[in-house]
């Protein structure tokens, strides 16, 4: 069956959130007198992407709330496990605003939506909440270009359950075999899309590489004329 539609993902596979969070967490660790409870400014960010990629891993099991996940990460990171939850919501509020002030979205993303926008139909598949991806989406002006805007929390089930993915196809009401699902993750978006039935595309925008079985790019620049060459990706990807 031929591609038809192409479900996204948002953070890091369009949004620059890694820029994002790393400039927004620099500033507010300097606003609140933080910076100098760490070696150095590059170990603070790097504890705060520590403790993110841990809550946020809690979060996806269901062990945790969106808003658990937020305070967890606070308490982790300040070292004061005790703070209460008005305190821990307040930090993050704080965060936020340099977080928000730092976001912008690849180069290559508005450059593929254009070219895409012709030919397939477009939606957004998240694990992120819908009140953060909603108003980041409407902020960046990209939310008008996708049919539906999906996010875990909302669906009561997150990427990489084939569940998730399911939805993001019902929602286009299409069958997975003829949407593609494109994200910079290689086992919750890539994998997750491949055994849930739509064709999954693995962003890796660092070069890593490996990871064989998966459909591989570089850059969003490349999707159109991998789409273009093979809508059914029967032959084996000149990126991998």
């Amino acid at each position: 069956m031929p591609i038809r539609a192409i479900l996204w993902d948002v953070d890091d596979t369009l949004f620059d959130y890694r820029t994002a969070d790393r400039a927004g967490m620099s500033h507010h660790l300097r606003a609140e007198g933080l910076a100098g409870g760490f070696p150095s400014a590059g170990q603070a960010l790097d504890r705060w992407r520590e403790v993110t990629a841990l809550h946020w891993e809690r979060f996806s099991a269901g062990e945790t709330d969106w808003q658990g996940q937020r305070r967890d990460r606070v308490r982790s990171f300040t070292g004061h496990a005790s703070l209460s939850d008005a305190d821990a919501d307040g930090w993050f509020d704080r965060y936020l605003v340099h977080y928000e002030a730092a976001w912008s979205l690849f180069p290559d993303a508005l450059p593929v939506l254009d070219a895409l926008a012709g030919e397939y139909r477009h939606a957004v598949l998240t694990n992120a909440s819908i009140q953060v991806q909603d108003r980041k989406l409407r902020t960046l002006g990209v939310y008008d270009r996708f049919e539906a805007v999906l996010c875990g929390p909302e669906l009561g089930v997150a990427k990489p359950f084939a569940e998730a993915f399911h939805r993001g196809c019902e929602a286009l009401g299409l069958p997975p075999g003829e949407v593609l699902y494109v994200g910079d993750e290689p086992d919750i978006d890539a994998r997750g899309a491949a055994e849930a039935g739509l064709t999954g595309v693995w962003l890796d925008r660092a070069g890593a590489g490996g990871r064989p079985e998966l459909i591989r790019i570089t850059g969003l620049d490349q999707l159109p004329a991998l789409l273009r060459g093979d809508t059914r990706f029967g032959a084996s990807s000149t990126f991998g």
